[in-house]
């Protein structure tokens, strides 16, 4: 069977995933892991900054030559490009929290985040009503936002999501993103946990 075939195999064998979408969250964490422009990708595979651009965004329609060129421009695997990993977002809502029995009482988990590193917890005062953006932290950096109380709006390169009391989400702090108060103040929880290692290492 033809390298092509092989691909096309794996990309219907994978069809219950959004393509799309995993295939631009990859391509854009493996550009800035490697420290490329997308003025340096284009270069490395041909392909135009535009092309490149809408693929990252989500929006273009990339054939398996392209993917696969864009592959060997950043030194991965097809599968690697198809994979989902573990720093992707996830919310919960208050209303799907659940709480199991605890010598204490009860306990609702939150989340389960795994890797070597260190994690810093925090209460934060959220008063902003206009967004306070922040740049990327390190490669591999995660936020687990719970709402303790009032509203707040977290961006980023997602769907913006509105939170409320009871309200868990965890999201990538490696990319850009910024917080608004929808209400007067919202106080938040927050745990950032920090990689002693970059989450992808640049092949040689």
């Amino acid at each position: 069977m033809s390298k092509i075939h092989d691909k096309a195999s794996l990309i219907r064998d994978n069809a219950d995933m959004d393509h799309n979408g995993t295939i631009a969250n990859n391509i854009r964490r493996f550009r800035r892991e490697r420290g490329l422009s997308l003025g340096e990708l284009s270069r490395r595979t041909g392909t135009s900054k535009q092309t490149l651009s809408r693929i990252e965004s989500g929006e273009g329609n990339p054939t398996i030559g392209t993917l696969e060129t864009i592959c060997e421009g950043l030194g991965i695997s097809m599968p690697a490009l198809l994979s989902t990993y573990g720093s992707n977002i996830q919310l919960q809502r208050a209303s799907e929290g659940t709480f199991h029995e605890h010598p204490v009482g009860s306990v609702r988990d939150l989340d389960r985040i795994y890797g070597t590193g260190f994690a810093e917890t925090s209460i934060i005062r959220v008063q902003v009503r206009e967004e306070a953006e922040f740049r990327p932290h390190s490669r591999g950096t995660l936020h687990q936002v719970y709402v303790i109380s009032g509203q707040v709006c977290i961006t980023g390169e997602f769907d913006r999501v509105e939170l409320s009391p009871g309200d868990s989400f965890r999201f990538p702090g490696d990319i850009k993103h910024g917080y608004r108060a929808l209400s007067h103040e919202a106080v938040l929880h927050v745990t950032t946990t920090i990689p002693q290692v970059a989450q992808f290492k640049p092949l040689d």
